[in-house]
């Protein structure tokens, strides 16, 4: 069912059935005419061949038949072949019987009258059977052939083969030609169908490069057909910038507005006591830390859905680890990115706040080490569409502390909680990680790794080449 969902396979698949149909169609009603047109044709020849021994035949001073019918076809002459003439004498009409030398000794099937009556012409056609298994058609007729009444029956037979295979021969002829033409209609309806389907082609390539962020709306020449498409599409993407832009303004206002007190209150907690100055100063550090995810958030959301966001991942984290073997010279540092060339679709500021944030926390409860590894993943089970065909990336931070247990892991995943009141920190680390993951629909995974410690796996989007 997958290649009914494409247009093109469905105007495809639509036009072959409709051709098919109507060829079979066609050559079924051609071959029949045909065949009526030779039965007629073959018809009449017999009439005509039937009066030509009719002229050829008169009746002797002997009062016996004479004449010698000159048809000028060997088949009459040749023994077995189905094509015969016969005259009769009827009544008291006592003269022998005449033939032509193909009928030799043998006759042929006559049927009633009843059954096979006479036309308003006084002839009769019929088909029957000679003796030779030969299946011929009868034209006979009753003639009177002087003044005193004496008649005849007269008497001609032409085999049906010769029309079976005319009409065989002309079938198997039409077949081949409607076969041709079919295929070669199959193949124009193709390229028609590809070449009238082209502008969809141009249109989806100018809404993937909108989608890219390499263009603000859709352009190009279209047909009519599309173009009011065309326009409603660039007055959604125009309505979504709007609405965007709007939001990351308000966002954004929100957000500085509110940095100002916060800066106030931290100024103000370091003339008080020591208690409230602490208090006051955990509080405003987290409102902080607030404002600065929220306006992340606004950012990304942006920006999340372009190509230009690309981060080369060897020396983003190549750059973190040497700064936090500066920080923690006490700690060993282990970075592995497999291939180097790797890159992911995020903003070079989002993925280095992501992977800092991991190592920072790794560091502080690391015994000896902390591991880093970078390399091609597979796509988030139960992915579906553009998900399931783009690239990832698996980024995996791995340290030799004491890690979490399962239901530690729930409780370290929320804002603002922190396990160990030793350590110092805010407890947003972990959350703003699984925010930014999620922003760019990527995953984080907590377990416990293979040196005892916590190990943290973030599926990150790859770039699209």
């Amino acid at each position: 069912m997958g290649g009914l969902r494409s247009l093109t396979a469905r105007v495809l698949l639509l036009a072959t059935a409709w051709s098919a149909v109507a060829l079979v169609v066609i050559a079924i009603v051609i071959s029949q005419l045909y065949r009526q047109s030779s039965e007629r044709a073959f018809t009449d020849l017999l009439r005509a061949q039937l009066y030509n021994v009719i002229n050829s035949i008169t009746i002797g001073d002997d009062n016996k038949l004479s004449g010698n019918p000159q048809l000028g076809d060997l088949r009459f002459s040749q023994p077995e072949t189905g094509w015969y003439w016969i005259i009769e004498p009827l009544g008291t009409f006592a003269a022998t019987p005449l033939s032509s030398s193909s009928l030799g000794t043998s006759n042929i099937k006559v049927p009633t009258i009843l059954s096979v009556p006479f036309n308003n012409r006084y002839e009769r056609f019929y088909r029957t059977n000679d003796a030779f298994g030969n299946h011929v058609l009868v034209a006979e007729t009753e003639v009177v052939l002087d003044g005193e009444g004496r008649a005849a029956r007269f008497r001609v037979s032409g085999n049906l083969a010769v029309v079976e295979d005319d009409v065989k021969a002309f079938s198997r002829n039409l077949y081949i030609t409607l076969a041709v033409f079919g295929l070669g209609s199959l193949i124009v309806n193709g390229i028609a169908i590809l070449y009238g389907l082209l502008p969809l082609k141009g249109a989806r390539r100018s809404l993937e490069r909108v989608r890219r962020g390499e263009g603000e709306r859709l352009e190009g020449q279209f047909p009519r057909e599309i173009m009011p498409l065309a326009n409603d599409i660039n007055a959604l993407i125009e309505s979504n910038r709007r609405i965007v832009e709007r939001a990351r303004m308000q966002v954004g206002n929100l957000a500085h507005s509110l940095k100002t007190p916060i800066a106030v209150l931290l100024n103000e907690s370091r003339m008080a006591g020591k208690v409230q100055s602490d208090l006051v100063r955990s509080q405003a550090e987290a409102m902080q830390g607030q404002v600065q995810a929220y306006l992340n958030r606004a950012r990304i959301a942006a920006q999340r859905e372009s190509l230009l966001a690309r981060s080369d991942v060897e020396p983003v984290m190549e750059r973190l680890v040497r700064v936090m073997r500066r920080l923690n010279p006490e700690t060993e540092f282990h970075l592995s990115v497999s291939p180097t060339t790797l890159a992911i679709a995020l903003e070079q500021q989002d993925f280095e706040e992501t992977v800092g944030n991991l190592l920072e926390n790794a560091a502080k409860f690391a015994e000896v080490g902390v591991w880093v590894h970078a390399a091609p993943a597979s796509a988030p089970e139960g992915a579906e569409g553009e998900m399931a065909r783009r690239p990832w990336v698996e980024v995996i931070v791995e340290d030799d502390g004491p890690g979490l247990e399962p239901d530690q892991i729930v409780i370290a995943m929320k804002r603002g909680k922190r396990l160990d009141e030793s350590k110092p920190g805010a407890g947003l680390g972990l959350s703003i990680v699984s925010e930014i993951t999620a922003e760019y629909q990527g995953s984080v995974k907590l377990d416990r790794g293979t040196h005892g410690g916590l190990r943290v796996r973030l599926l990150l989007p790859g770039v699209v080449k």
